[in-house]
């Protein structure tokens, strides 16, 4: 641990090997993200990319570049930040590395939501809409299904399990209700998919991180790592955890809605991305920046990867994430077992 004096007597404490790692990922991110801009139907070299970025590109290459295929590249990552910044809230809060929103029930409440609009036959806009208001009414549902003289991490969990299995359902049904070119739309969406979009789709998510990520960095990270120690050392030591946990929960269920608003409900980011960022850093507490950056990287890697693993047709990022995800999830799932945690 590293600290850093300023006049007053303020101080900012901070660990290198912490720093090391989001600046690896962020390079990581970008270099993969140079790479997955070039590629496509129209390939260009990556200096051929950074020379259009900054401004030196030919008309052609400016419009693909900044209009087409940037961005998806800066949803990527803003995607991938704002579900691993949701899902670390949400581990620490449980204190159960099983915690995010794929498991506990907000993503499927999100997916309530936007297919309740695929159903009535609305737009993209109206769509990412019922995603954001699906999202937070189940959170809120979930929040007060679970409390009892205050919300409990195993209580939370277990209640966030079992909406997500009632919402699962319910998603089924919806879909089967839809109209044929609807319910193939919804089912596109459903896996996550980074694919045509824009910047009216980045933009939503890029003001809720400049707002969100700073509070709860800033202003939250020390009375997380006291939450962690449980409720009674924290209320102790101070803090008012119930309220604490309350505005942390908001944050996180806000910022994973709007990341499924954004690109559909990418599986399992928010789920591995904090724990690999706590097993690269090798650091107690929520880990909350290297988590951001871990998740930014992940995504924008996983997608750069749907996009060449067959040639002539791309997958949805959501397929891959999936995939990998879910055998993170067996492998953390058999470690907690032979460590006698479940």
């Amino acid at each position: 641990m590293s600290v850093i004096r300023f006049a007053g007597g303020r101080s900012i404490r901070y660990r290198p090997r912490a720093l090391l790692v989001g600046a690896g990922c962020i390079l990581l991110a970008l270099a993969v993200g140079v790479l997955s801009i070039g590629s496509g139907d129209y390939p260009m070299s990556p200096s051929d990319v950074l020379s259009t970025l900054l401004g030196n590109g030919s008309p052609a290459e400016d419009f693909i570049v900044n209009e087409l295929r940037l961005p998806r590249l800066v949803t990527a990552l803003l995607v991938g930040a704002a579900l691993a910044l949701a899902g670390a809230l949400f581990q620490t809060l449980v204190r159960n590395p099983l915690g995010s929103p794929d498991i506990l029930g907000f993503t499927q409440g999100a997916s309530v939501g936007a297919l309740l609009v695929v159903v009535t036959g609305g737009s993209s806009l109206a769509l990412a809409c019922g995603a954001v208001v699906g999202g937070i009414v189940t959170g809120a549902a979930i929040y007060a299904l679970a409390w009892r003289n205050g919300v409990h991490g195993h209580r939370l969990v277990m209640v966030g399990i079992g909406a997500a299995a009632i919402l699962t359902g319910i998603n089924g049904y919806l879909l089967t209700k839809a109209q044929l070119m609807d319910a193939a739309r919804a089912v596109l969406w459903l896996t996550g998919s980074l694919d045509g979009r824009g910047w009216q789709d980045a933009l939503p998510l890029l003001i809720a991180m400049a707002v969100i990520a700073p509070v709860v960095l800033l202003g939250c990270g020390r009375a997380l790592q006291m939450i962690e120690m449980g409720d009674e050392a924290a209320g102790a030591l101070g803090i008012r955890v119930e309220r604490l946990r309350l505005v942390l929960l908001a944050a996180a269920v806000l910022l994973a809605s709007l990341a499924a608003a954004a690109a559909g409900p990418v599986s399992f980011v928010a789920l591995t991305a904090p724990q690999l960022a706590k097993r690269l850093t090798r650091a107690p507490g929520p880990n909350l920046l290297p988590s951001m950056c871990t998740g930014a990287a992940l995504l924008v890697t996983a997608d750069w990867a749907a996009q060449q693993l067959f040639t002539g047709h791309q997958l949805p990022v959501g397929v891959l994430t999936g995939v990998l995800g879910g055998g993170y999830l067996i492998w953390l799932l058999a470690t907690e077992r032979r460590a006698g945690r479940i």
